[in-house]
């Protein structure tokens, strides 16, 4: 786990990766939990393909409601945690959030490890953002689910 120490506390906007995945889920509480003792805002970021844009009941619309219901578990203020839908590959949509106008100094994600090589034990997500990213990358155990929560102690 990590413990917020003198070099996290300069983490203003955490970036976290959500499909409505278990892992998202619990990568989502991870960040809101971080976010307290760091006074961060949290930004919910929801990558859409071509095939979520034809179904009848996008997941996205769903998502929102998952989030909001984290956030208040949480204890966290409606004004500090974003939520976007953006058009794009996973990696590329949570690379751009880096930059303006999101801005993120951290990212997080959950880690299912469903990659196509067996071997490897990070979805290729997950492993694309880990050689990109200019920032820290925090990968959750998609085992976490309930235990996703950094602690005070160290």
């Amino acid at each position: 786990m990590i413990v917020p120490n003198r070099a996290m506390t300069s983490v203003q906007t955490i970036a976290v990766g959500f499909d409505g995945s278990d892992a998202a889920r619990a990568a989502l509480r991870w960040a809101l939990a971080m976010a307290g003792p760091l006074s961060a805002r949290v930004v919910v970021i929801h990558a859409t393909g071509l095939l979520e844009h034809v179904e009848a009941d996008p997941p996205a619309a769903r998502f929102e409601e998952t989030v909001s219901l984290l956030a208040g578990e949480a204890g966290l203020e409606a004004d500090r945690v974003g939520w976007q839908v953006v058009e794009g590959d996973p990696c590329s949509v949570l690379l751009r959030a880096i930059g303006p106008p999101i801005s993120a100094d951290l990212l997080v994600v959950g880690s299912r490890g469903h990659a196509a090589h067996g071997a490897l034990t990070l979805g290729s997500t997950t492993h694309e953002l880990a050689q990109h990213t200019s920032i820290p990358l925090v990968i959750v155990p998609g085992k976490a689910v309930r235990s996703a929560r950094p602690t005070d102690t160290g």
